[in-house]
Parts: C-alpha cells; sequence; structure tokens
C-alpha cells in the first residue's frame, strides 16, 4: 500500500528511469488534488502528437501502477493546458527535486499556504509573535514587549489575532476600555463591504503609565456576540465587485494598512494562533512581517512541530527567504541554577533545526548566514525568557502591569527587548 507521503520519491524515481521521455517536454506538472490523487498536467501540443502522447500515457500508467490508490486511470489522469500559468490557476508550483522540468503543485482546502513569504511591508516594521505550542508564554511577552516599547515614547498597534483563543485584550485595556468591534467582526462585516463602517470602533487605547501610546485589536469586542458563528466566516474569500475572489489573508492585510494609515504607530505587534493552522500561515507569511519571533520551550515537543514546517519550506524552495525573519525565543528558562543547561540544550536543539538551512561557504569567503552554534547572532541563538511567578499567565496581567517597575520588566524580558529595539532601528 503506497501513503500520501510516498507519492513524490515514487515519481522521482519513475520519472529519473524515463529522462529521455522528459527531455522532449517543456514542463510537466505534477498535481496533487483535494483527496490526494495525482494527475499529469501536460502542454496541449502534447496531446496532438501520438508519439509523444503514447509515451506520456506510458509514463503515467508507471507512476499510477506504483501510488495507487492517489492516482486515476490513464483515460482521466493526463490533462493538457495551453500553458504551465493557466494550469496552475494562482496556485503555487515547486520543482520536484531533481528535475528542471517537472513541477509539482498542491490543490489545498484551505487558501492561506506556508511555501512563499510577502515582500517586508512599508511602514512600521511588523513583528510576529509565533509558537508551534500555546503555554510557552507568547502573549505574555507580547504584551509586557508592548508595555516596554511604548514606555519608550512608541506608538505601538498591537493585533490579537489568536482567534480561536482571544484574550490578549484583558492584559492590556482596562474593561471600560474594550472596544465594541474586533478583528472578527471586521472581517465578517467585510465580505458584505461593511467593515470600514468598524474602523473607529475596532481598538481601544491602554491607560497604563507610558510616554507612548498604546492602540490594541482585540480578537472580539467588548461583547462577543454570535461569536462562534463568527467565526465560521472569517476565512472566507471575499467576492469583489469585479467577481475576483480575494482571499481571507489578503483581507486581513487590508486591515492591517488600513489601521496603520489611521494609527500611524511605530511598530505594530501580532500576536499569532499557535500551531501550523490558517491563521498563523496569514501572520507568519501574508502580512509582510519584517521579523518573526519563534517561541520554543525546551522539550521535543517543541521540535516536532517546527520540523515539519521547515521540511515543507525546504521543499518547497524557500527556506533561505523565510529563514532570514525568523528569531528564536526561549520561554519558561529556568530562574536558579538549571538556567544554563536548559538555553544551552535549547540551542543545540534549534541548531539541529537551522544547520540544514545555512549556506555553506568556501574557506576565505564571507556569507552573513555561515553561522557555528554558539553564534549569538544567529537565528537559532534564543532570546531568554526567564520564568517568574509574577508574570505567568494573562488572567491579572494588567493590574499587574500598573503596579510592575522597568527593572522588573527588564530581569524578565530584558533579552527581547533590546532585540526588537535594535530590530526597529535597523
Amino acid at each position: 500500500m503506497t501513503t500520501f507521503d510516498q507519492i513524490l520519491p515514487v515519481a522521482t524515481d519513475v520519472l529519473g528511469a524515463r529522462r529521455e521521455v522528459l527531455s522532449h517536454l517543456d514542463w510537466l506538472l505534477i498535481n496533487r488534488d483535494l483527496n490526494g490523487r495525482v494527475r499529469f498536467i501536460l502542454p496541449e501540443c502534447i496531446e496532438a502528437n501520438d508519439v509523444q502522447r503514447s509515451q506520456v500515457e506510458e509514463l503515467y500508467q508507471a507512476v499510477a501502477g506504483r501510488i495507487a490508490p492517489h492516482a486515476y486511470p490513464v483515460a482521466s489522469g493526463i490533462l493538457y493546458e495551453s500553458d504551465r500559468k493557466q494550469a496552475c490557476q494562482g496556485t503555487a508550483a515547486f520543482l520536484l527535486t531533481d528535475f528542471e522540468n517537472v513541477w509539482v503543485i498542491d490543490r489545498l482546502a484551505t487558501e492561506s499556504r506556508w511555501e512563499a513569504i510577502a515582500e517586508v511591508a512599508p511602514g512600521a516594521p511588523r513583528i510576529v509573535f509565533f509558537s508551534i505550542k500555546g503555554g510557552v508564554g507568547r502573549s505574555t511577552a507580547l504584551a509586557a514587549s508592548t508595555w516596554a516599547l511604548a514606555r519608550q515614547s512608541k506608538r505601538v498597534l498591537v493585533l490579537d489575532l489568536d482567534l480561536e483563543s482571544p484574550g490578549l485584550s484583558s492584559a492590556l485595556l482596562s474593561t471600560e476600555r474594550q472596544p465594541k468591534y474586533g478583528v472578527t467582526d471586521w472581517l465578517v462585516e467585510d465580505l458584505v463591504d461593511n467593515g470600514d463602517t468598524l474602523l473607529n470602533d475596532l481598538y481601544g487605547t491602554s491607560d497604563l503609565q507610558t510616554a507612548g501610546q498604546i492602540y490594541l485589536v482585540p480578537a472580539h469586542g467588548i461583547e462577543p456576540g454570535e461569536y462562534v458563528a463568527k467565526l465560521g466566516r472569517v476565512w472566507m474569500p471575499k467576492v469583489t465587485r469585479q467577481m475576483q475572489p480575494e482571499a481571507w489573508s489578503s483581507r486581513l492585510n487590508r486591515l492591517v494598512n488600513s489601521l496603520e494609515e489611521m494609527i500611524r504607530p511605530d511598530v505594530i505587534l501580532i500576536d499569532s494562533r499557535a500551531g501550523i493552522d490558517e491563521v498563523a500561515a496569514a501572520c507568519v507569511t501574508d502580512l509582510g512581517a519584517h521579523t518573526v519571533l519563534m517561541f520554543a520551550i525546551q522539550g521535543q515537543q517543541t521540535w516536532t512541530g517546527y520540523q515539519a514546517l521547515f521540511a515543507h519550506w525546504q521543499q518547497r524552495g524557500v527556506i533561505t527567504e523565510i529563514r532570514n525573519r525568523l528569531q528564536l525565543v526561549a520561554g519558561l528558562v529556568p530562574d536558579d541554577e538549571r538556567r544554563l543547561e536548559y538555553l544551552d540544550t535549547l540551542r543545540a536543539d534549534a541548531y539541529a533545526l537551522f544547520e540544514d538551512t545555512y549556506d555553506r561557504v568556501e574557506a576565505g569567503e564571507i556569507s552573513d548566514w555561515s553561522f557555528e552554534e554558539d553564534d549569538d547572532n544567529a537565528p537559532h541563538a534564543p532570546l531568554p525568557i526567564r520564568w517568574n511567578r509574577g508574570w505567568y499567565g494573562l488572567l491579572s496581567l494588567q493590574q499587574r502591569m500598573v503596579q510592575v517597575d522597568e527593572n522588573e520588566v527588564n530581569a524578565v524580558y530584558g533579552a527581547l527587548i533590546d532585540f526588537l529595539n535594535r530590530a526597529l532601528t535597523s
């Protein structure tokens, strides 16, 4: 029995043994549909050439015979298109390893994808707080970072995009300052061209004592309303007046742009959903992030998800571009004699994750990415956040931040705050 994971290795093996046939093709698309079944898509000119068509049918039959049940009968397993771009229909394709004219395209049930990253957005830097697992102190770190940056007279725009587990607003806004609406409301109303009427009631300003100002856009307004019903609609693409579909992540980016134009922040901090899902994909790859902070804690559960994500990026050939935006953050670092051992172990695990993505250079050449494991400037070098009982959890963080002094914040989050300051001035 062949499983989904074996489709590409088998295709690579079969096609590699028949390179003579491939040499006469301008391009070949291996199309994996929503059910994981494979079709070939080829140039239309092949269909009119009896010899080439017969060769391609034999080629497909050889692949199909080895990947069943992930294939079709030959009669329905081969399609022809005028050009490769048209065949892709807007979906990104990637080269099959070891081939120059064989591409793979995946038809997915969701529109958010992890295989490409948008250009860095102009204007205020967008910093994404991301983690594979929850419970690593990500949202608490974002709240503390927001407070620290605002203390430095910066205008900080914060978006709670952890839509399925909202709550950041309670950390930074008192109850009376909670706005009427949130991100979910805007995304639903935008589907019927009503989103812009909500913009002025979409954010609240913090009354924490800071020289700058904090503007927070929550996942939902002070009254959640029919939150579950709305949440089931936020991922919807919008059909524009020109009858063109606009992906939900594109709509989300439009919201961020509108808020930035209104508020004119110095920095935008984004709290992403944990895990490998649609929200996280949009936050990490689609919003033009300047930096993506990868939160991790010691233990294999952290690295399993990151390894899957890195393997996907490597297969798609985009790991270098995406890696340049990443920075590891070590959460829950023990504040005792175990601290150094904890960080050393986490650094070693992180280096093992990043090592294959670093460029190799010959002796005497210069590269920004020929990092060693102990290089503190490399993206795998963890920014430590010390575990502190007074900062663990968000239930009373808003009250805690009213009382805490800057020395306490720096003791726990100093390395992260220093990094953010450098990022904002680079």
